[in-house]
């Protein structure tokens, strides 16, 4: 049985719903870096700034990643008459996924609560994470849109 084939409107929903926890999750990776830099080197301002920022990580940014990668694994189920899982884009596309989780998970968010606690030295290591989490989503975007080995 069918819950929806590629193009319908419950195949549209899901694909909908997939892109927007995927830009939910990651619209902080490129605006947060630009935040900490407009502190000024400002140090009471930049922790007040990663104590908000580390507070909603988790609850908001973290969980719409995974939510969206998920989401992202029914688009691929309700396309297998068009893609299989194993084709090379998917895979490398769930690879790319699950390094910005390691990324994301292992390094931005213990680091955004280092500098919230007081930490300012760690404000580098949270905006190399942003900057790879970015790269591997652009990487994942080009996988999505151009599908190479199709």
């Amino acid at each position: 049985m069918v819950l929806a084939q590629v193009g319908s409107t419950g195949y549209n929903i899901l694909l909908f719903l997939h892109v927007v926890a995927i830009v939910v999750a990651l619209s902080p990776t490129f605006v947060y870096p630009f935040l900490a830099r407009d502190t000024n080197g400002e140090y009471s301002v930049r922790r007040t700034l990663y104590a908000g920022i580390a507070k909603r990580s988790m609850r908001i940014y973290g969980s719409s990643l995974i939510i969206g990668g998920l989401l992202g694994f029914g688009v691929a189920g309700l396309s297998d008459k068009v893609y299989q899982l194993s084709d090379g884009w998917l895979v490398a596309s769930v690879i790319a996924w699950l390094a910005m989780n390691g990324v994301l998970h292992g390094m931005v968010i213990p680091t955004e609560k280092a500098i919230a606690d007081g930490d300012e030295p760690n404000t580098k290591k949270a905006e190399t994470g942003s900057l790879i989490i970015s790269v591997l989503f652009l990487l994942s975007l080009y996988l999505m849109i151009f599908k190479p080995g199709v």
